[in-house]
């Protein structure tokens, strides 16, 4: 699995993870905020399944191979 996700996306989808997960749990937002999970996840694991299909990459090519 290659790293495709670079730092500010990586940043960005940490954030928005969190955030909408947080709005979710203190009910702000309905049940749907759950589906912070899925930028909360490909931000920790610095991979993004819809970007090889899509030819895309956020990551410098300093990049390595987890």
């Amino acid at each position: 699995m290659k790293i495709n996700v670079g730092t500010l996306d990586r940043t960005l989808r940490i954030a928005i993870g969190v955030l909408l997960i947080a709005l979710s749990l203190f009910g702000v937002i309905g049940w749907w905020g759950w589906i912070g999970v899925l930028p909360l996840v490909t931000g920790l694991f610095r991979f993004c399944p819809a970007y090889p299909l899509l030819g895309i990459s956020t990551c410098k090519n300093t990049c390595k191979r987890s």
